[in-house]
């Protein structure tokens, strides 16, 4: 069974080799390549590389080689047709039916290439000749070289209506291969064909492999449109393809990243002045295609738009379409060409720094989109926050990936907390002979304290410190463990969930924590507190981190062992519940509340934490 080679060509391009390789195969990314031990052959150390870029793999110990759907035939034992269909049926592509006139169509567009390329030959002898002297005044003027020139195969088509149809008729091509090319026209009321483009500056595209698959041809009159592409053909979808990406590939590889600008001269002009990393869409907004190509290239692409307004729009809308697409490691980055230059005036007006500098300040994709949504809010009322919150979180929903679209929601909380968090108020100086400090604060909570002797300690001096009820320390303990140590509230969510804390405050923080039961364990500590200070909780919050600062027990800190800390949670649960505490633990929170000191204020915590862990001390 024969398949047209551009429906192939679409396999190659929507399956990825690496994906494909790695179920069956351990692979360890080097650079822009993938390592691992080669499946047709034994082998301990590896070998086997794969080329994500070029769509090929080889093994340099036994000299295996091949594409995706090689790899699919040797790996499952299948013929060709059924390795295409089984490809074809995981990126969601209809296999083409092959009829016999679809056979003698496909032989024939096996020869579309044969025609552009000759196409394209003719634009290059015309843009050197006496019909083509204004084209290529134009690119001397735009500061283009004969090897610039050269090197993108660029072309002009002259004012005349059978130019180029003539010339594909004398080198021998069938006029029915020139109209499926699109690069001549039947009228809709019929009559002769006639060429597409004339009177343009003449732009070949490519595919991945450097083969010519369309044109796009820029006017010189004041006639419209000023760029004209070629139609979708059986060789090309404007949407799946970018200017200048095989010319690209190379230098992307070796500068780890590649540029997207606007259109085929910031393409040229990059590429002129040492950016040969940079490639452009054809006349549209970016495609999911396209971004998938680009991350074939880089993990982060550079998505560089002229800074007026249409360019911003751009931008948006390529924000919005990668959103779903995300996934560990590959995003996008924006910068903007500062109004009203482009990358090529800029480049001409301040040189090729100029425009490093553009890029240096490229922005993640997270903050773009913060910036977008804060940008079109008016955030001065709670309505209108919670507003910018709701259409934040409905474009975090549109992430498939679940850990990339748990980290921007963790990270747009922590922005709009940031953001609209009320002033704090300064703590009080930590002040161990006098003054306001902690002793203000202690007696705001009830503590009874008394004044300092003639030697500046206090009376009773080295003996326990004061302790809160047992019941509230617990209460205290059960809430800080799970706040930091977020991973544990989903096993103990449901006896957590049975409790009804004597402390209303901390109550309140309970419930919180049940109520986000979901998402909680996704975060991390830090996360965890945000949130609860964006949702009200800041004071309470802030009394308990005060206590845990006082505790020396390795266990009550965000980096502990996850053990540790669900063995503490475990042990205050069943103090808690029991509601009996041993005659030891009274006599010393009685023996602390009438006498307390700065010295062993830390002590007698800790102390007090170990006899909750252990029972005894």
């Amino acid at each position: 069974m024969a398949f047209p080679p551009s429906f192939l060509d679409e396999i190659r391009s929507h399956v990825s080799l690496a994906s494909v390789i790695g179920r069956s195969v351990r692979l360890t990314k080097k650079g822009r390549e993938h390592l691992g031990l080669c499946p047709f052959h034994n082998e301990k150390s590896p070998s086997f590389t794969v080329n994500e870029d070029k769509g090929f793999y080889h093994c340099f110990g036994c000299g295996a080689h091949g594409d995706v759907i090689t790899f699919e035939m040797q790996t499952h034992h299948l013929s060709f047709p059924e390795a295409v269909e089984r490809l074809a049926a995981e990126a969601g592509l209809d296999v083409p039916v092959q009829a016999p006139e679809e056979r003698v169509r496909a032989k024939q567009a096996a020869s579309l290439y044969d025609v552009m390329d000759k196409a394209c030959a003719f634009f290059e002898r015309e843009l050197h000749g006496t019909v083509g002297r204004a084209g290529l005044e134009y690119l001397r003027r735009r500061g283009l070289s004969d090897e610039t020139i050269a090197r993108f195969r660029l072309g002009f088509s002259p004012d005349a209506r059978t130019a180029l149809k003539t010339a594909l008729r004398q080198a021998g091509l069938p006029e029915s291969l020139a109209i499926e090319a699109g690069l001549l026209i039947v009228p809709e009321g019929g009559g002769e064909s006639y060429d597409r483009f004339r009177g343009r500056v003449m732009f070949p595209i490519t595919d991945r492999r450097g083969r010519i698959i369309a044109f796009g041809g820029r006017i010189l009159s004041d006639g419209q449109p000023k760029y004209l592409n070629s139609p979708d053909t059986p060789l090309f979808h404007k949407g799946s393809v970018l200017y200048g990406l095989a010319q690209a590939r190379e230098p992307a590889a070796q500068a780890g990243t590649v540029i997207v600008c606007e259109g085929y001269m910031d393409v040229i002009a990059l590429c002129r002045a040492g950016f040969g990393h940079a490639v452009a869409p054809l006349g549209t907004a970016i495609t999911e295609q396209q971004i998938e190509l680009l991350w074939r290239m880089a993990d982060e692409p550079i998505i560089c738009l002229d800074g007026d307004a249409a360019g911003q729009r751009a931008a948006g809308k390529a924000a919005l379409r990668a959103l779903p697409l995300l996934k560990p490691g590959y995003s996008l980055r924006f910068a903007a060409v500062p109004a009203p230059e482009d990358p090529d005036s800029l480049i001409a007006a301040e040189g090729p720094a100029a425009m490093q500098r553009v890029l240096d300040q490229a922005r993640p994709l997270s903050e773009v989109l913060w910036q977008q949504e804060l940008a079109g809010h008016a955030i001065d009322t709670p309505e209108r926050r919670a507003a910018l919150e709701h259409d934040l979180m409905e474009k975090v929903s549109l992430i498939a990936d679940k850990a990339v679209q748990d980290q921007y929601r963790s990270y747009f909380r922590s922005l709009l907390w940031e953001t609209f968090r009320p002033p704090r108020p300064a703590k009080p100086a930590f002040r161990p002979f006098g003054g306001p400090g902690r002793g203000d604060l202690l007696r705001s909570r009830g503590h009874r304290l008394v004044d300092r002797g003639a030697d500046g300690r206090l009376p009773g001096a080295g003996r326990p410190p004061t302790l809160p009820p047992a019941w509230l320390s617990q209460e205290r303990l059960l809430l800080l463990m799970v706040i930091l140590h977020p991973v544990l509230l989903e096993e103990v969510a449901e006896r957590l969930g049975n409790l009804r804390f004597k402390d209303s405050d901390l109550d309140k923080l309970r419930q919180e924590a049940l109520k986000h039961l979901d998402g909680w364990g996704s975060l991390d500590s830090e996360d965890v507190q945000c949130h609860l200070r964006s949702c009200g909780f800041s004071q309470i919050l802030d009394c308990l981190l005060e206590a845990r600062a006082h505790d020396q027990s390795a266990h009550i800190k965000p980096d502990a062992p996850v053990e540790a800390a669900r063995a503490l949670w475990e042990d205050a649960f069943k103090l808690y519940t029991e509601k009996d505490l041993t005659a030891e633990l009274q006599q010393a929170e009685q023996q602390a509340a009438l006498n307390m000191s700065d010295e062993t204020f830390g002590y007698l915590n800790a102390l007090w934490s170990t006899k909750i862990r252990g029972g005894d001390v």
